[in-house]
């Protein structure tokens, strides 16, 4: 983001991206308890935001690990042993559709893992380490992934506990999932979902926000 303050903190609308995010999932109805996981540093800032802005489901605030993968596996087992089903999602992503979140679940419900995606816009082309073009894949089965990412909690945790063992790194917790042999589910959402990451994406989100995604909107 090119900011000195990390990009979750930043302000959209008067409040931070990750205070929008967190209350998205605090007023859906098949959300019962939220694990935040942050940095070490930020876990008091953190605390400070639920009583500020009365976010009832985050049950607590804990600090992740050092790759995104060590801070999910942190996040379920703060989890509580009795819970079934979890739904993994990206802090700065605070516009993904209500309906869009809970087809994603009851997708899961249904299949045991399911994630949020768009079929991709533009053409893909696979460039070597020397800038020059290998293969173009044909666009019609690529899609770009979204969060919240949705999985039967026993399954997700195994996956974990396995790309643990072996030393795998993945991009999203679907990838080690996908290791297990079991298939992962898409859902189709839409492209207003974005993950805020670069300068760029700041005036996109503020539109968004006015336009579409606003508290009066969602």
């Amino acid at each position: 983001m090119r900011t000195q303050e990390s990009k979750q903190y930043l302000l959209l609308d008067g409040k931070p991206i990750l205070v929008h995010t967190l209350e998205l999932f605090d007023r859906l109805e098949a959300v019962s308890d939220v694990v935040l996981v942050t940095g070490a540093d930020d876990v008091e800032r953190c605390q400070g935001y639920i009583e500020a802005y009365g976010l009832r489901k985050v049950k607590r605030v804990i600090p992740g690990g050092k790759e995104r993968q060590d801070s999910v596996y942190q996040g379920l087992l703060a989890l509580d042993g009795t819970v079934r089903w979890v739904m993994v999602h990206d802090g700065v992503r605070p516009f993904a559709a209500r309906e869009h979140i809970a087809a994603c679940l009851d997708k899961a419900i249904e299949t045991e893992a399911a994630v949020l995606a768009v079929p991709v816009k533009d053409t893909i082309k696979i460039v070597d380490g020397e800038g020059l073009i290998q293969a173009t894949p044909d666009r019609r089965s690529l899609w770009a992934i979204q969060t919240p990412q949705a999985f039967r909690f026993s399954l997700l945790r195994e996956a974990h506990e396995r790309a643990r063992e072996e030393g795998f790194v993945g991009t999203d917790d679907a990838m080690l999932v996908e290791r297990l042999g079991v298939r992962v589910a898409v859902v189709e959402a839409d492209y207003y979902n974005i993950k805020i990451t670069t300068p760029e994406d700041l005036p996109w989100a503020e539109w968004i926000i006015r336009h579409v995604r606003g508290e009066r909107e969602s």
